[in-house]
């Protein structure tokens, strides 16, 4: 049973696990989010690469929404096997910037501007695995609320999965580390005013097969633990785990600084 990171190192060797644990199942459409803000995108997803150049070496791909951070990567990660890349402004050709001996393709924080060229580079991948590491693909403000992208939601955004999720949010967390199905993650009371990570206790208060959104995520952290379905697998645990917010904020100022 996963548990919570108790700092952003631990959180990184989970998302390293359970991406691996996802393309050892055969899984090619990935996703991995770490939804903090501020964290430094170059330096953790540095931290995260050895997940993939274990398996690919020479024959991983990675690919930057644009020049000037893939030439910014080239020169910090110039000891780097792996091929490093941009996807493009979309009215140059992205087909030769993918090639037969490529076996895998990591995107670094692909944005909603860059959705459509993700889902060419995706269908030009096949059934090669394609991982995207902190997208942000579905701003409303550009890719809308209309009929085309309803199509492009069904089209491709669905197709996506994340396979490692961790978001903090306030006295609450949700994490998913496949295999594991997704956890709501709770400060227990007599913690909730402590500064010493020591100190702060964590408790799993749920735990579904899908992501919990809106109402259904609402109604676990109100403490309403009622499904409209009677079989979902919602259930509560007496695990504990240190910590993760006062240790998050102590990574977060190093990594700022």
């Amino acid at each position: 049973m996963t548990h919570l990171p108790k700092d952003l190192d631990e959180a990184i060797a989970q998302a390293r696990e359970s991406t691996q644990a996802a393309l050892k199942d055969g899984k090619t459409r990935i996703m991995v989010e770490l939804v903090f803000p501020e964290l430094k995108q170059m330096s953790i997803a540095w931290d995260f690469l050895p997940a993939l150049t274990s398996l690919y070496g020479s024959g991983l791909k990675v690919f930057f929404p644009d020049t000037g951070a893939a030439a910014l990567a080239r020169r910090d990660w110039k000891l780097a096997e792996f091929k490093i890349t941009d996807l493009g402004n979309g009215r140059t050709p992205l087909e030769p910037k993918v090639q037969p001996e490529d076996e895998a393709f990591l995107l670094i924080e692909p944005s909603s501007v860059e959705v459509l060229i993700v889902e060419e580079l995706c269908q030009l991948a096949g059934d090669r695995p394609c991982i995207l590491f902190n997208p942000k693909l579905e701003d409303v403000s550009i890719v809308g609320i209309g009929y085309a992208a309803r199509q492009l939601r069904d089209r491709f955004i669905s197709t996506l999965e994340s396979y490692y999720y961790l978001r903090p949010m306030d006295d609450f967390a949700l994490l998913r580390a496949y295999p594991d199905q997704w956890q709501v993650w709770q400060l227990i009371d007599d913690a909730k005013d402590s500064t010493d990570s020591t100190d702060s206790t964590w408790q799993m208060i749920a735990e579904l097969p899908e992501k919990p959104v809106g109402d259904v995520l609402d109604r676990i952290m109100m403490g309403n633990q009622a499904s409209d379905d009677p079989e979902a697998p919602i259930k509560n645990s007496g695990g504990k785990s240190p910590g993760l917010m006062a240790n998050l904020q102590r990574f977060l100022r190093a990594l700022s600084s």
